[in-house]
């Protein structure tokens, strides 16, 4: 299983980008960037407004789902998690589709980076078509060292069970006469099962987390080194949305994932973080970054197109695949239908936001 220590090194990894991230793109401008209203002072105050909006955000998207300890309503068995988490996938679907990689196209095929090699091939798509397999190859391994890990595990334990076998057997047999057959049940469900279901969504949490980081960290600092207000402002109000609706995606799978409270509360509290940390790395570094010079565009731009592959392979195979196969969701027509237009609105309201944005 994934313990707290796989946690703790995903978390690790994350901080390392955060770090390295400012000095990266960091390079000489030999492109002149376009004209804009600068206004440091009022600019920085949108700055700080944005820091508070987005934290709160992200903080009530990410722990929305994962109340439904406290309310029976939002538990991952009810009708209403699925259509929850249906319009979350639907966002973080059109994340990747209309704001992520768009970006990453246009930031490799900018005038300010040299035509050849950049211009003359989709690397956008390319990277992003990587990513993807990248996160299947990922989710492949992962699941398959951890199921055999537990198999392993299962057959130590073997030995002691087969020794107290006929004891357990006379007992179950007695409790199913006094229960008319009740319990009879209960003796063939296979843990195995339900175990490797619960493995798969630790690992879909965790490599969700690390897609939305990325290019978190990059819108964060994008808009921390602004010094447009005309920019910054929308900029706010569509982070803010896009903040709230992808922490509900995430939590969701947090809350399916069943971590432990610490890792969850480490998982959430670094996801609300990550761009509003961004943000002040972008502050911090206002007066060197330049987001027109080349080596800024062609970091963030591979960066994009690796978090859209990612972000668009969660979406599609790890969350709407998933549910939308689910038995219960397969034969509840009403309940295929709430899915599917939770999942329209969701990827509608979000491609919205790219008008802001």
């Amino acid at each position: 299983m994934i313990n707290f220590k796989q946690t703790q090194f995903f978390i690790f990894l994350c901080c390392l980008l955060l770090t390295l991230l400012p000095s990266i793109v960091r390079g000489e401008c030999t492109c002149e960037p376009e004209e804009e209203d600068r206004n440091k002072p009022l600019a920085l105050k949108y700055k700080f407004a944005s820091i508070a909006s987005i934290l709160v955000a992200g903080a009530i998207g990410v722990c929305f789902p994962l109340l439904g300890k406290k309310v029976e309503a939002l538990r991952p068995e009810k009708n209403v998690f699925f259509v929850i988490k249906a319009f979350a996938a639907g966002v973080i679907l059109s994340t990747g589709f209309i704001h992520v990689l768009p970006d990453a196209t246009e930031n490799l095929t900018s005038p300010c980076v040299n035509e050849n090699p950049w211009g003359k091939f989709l690397f956008a798509r390319l990277v992003a078509m990587t990513a993807a397999i990248g996160t299947l190859m990922v989710d492949v391994f992962a699941t398959s060292h951890y199921t055999k890990s537990q198999l392993n595990k299962t057959q130590q334990g073997n030995g002691d069970e087969e020794k107290t076998g006929e004891q357990h057997e006379t007992q179950i047999h007695v409790h199913t006469h006094a229960t008319n057959g009740h319990a009879h049940g209960s003796v063939l469900l296979d843990p195995s099962a339900s175990a490797n279901q619960l493995l798969r969504h630790r690992v879909v949490s965790q490599v969700l987390e690390l897609g939305i980081v990325v290019h978190s960290v990059i819108i964060g600092i994008s808009l921390g080194a602004s010094e447009s207000p005309k920019t910054i402002k929308p900029l706010v109000v569509a982070l803010t949305f896009h903040q709230l609706f992808e922490g509900m995606g995430l939590g969701g799978c947090i809350s399916q994932a069943k971590f432990q409270s610490r890792a969850v509360a480490i998982m959430a509290l670094f996801f609300s973080l990550t761009t509003p940390v961004g943000i002040a790395i972008g502050i911090g570094i206002t007066n060197t970054y330049d987001e027109s010079s080349p080596t800024a565009l062609i970091i963030e731009g591979l960066l994009n197109s690796a978090s859209a592959g990612i972000l668009i392979y969660m979406a599609l195979v790890d969350l709407l695949a998933a549910d939308f196969m689910n038995p219960k969701l397969q034969n509840n027509g009403r309940l295929q239908l709430g899915a599917g237009v939770s999942l329209l609105l969701g990827a509608g309201l979000m491609s919205l936001l790219a008008v802001w944005a």
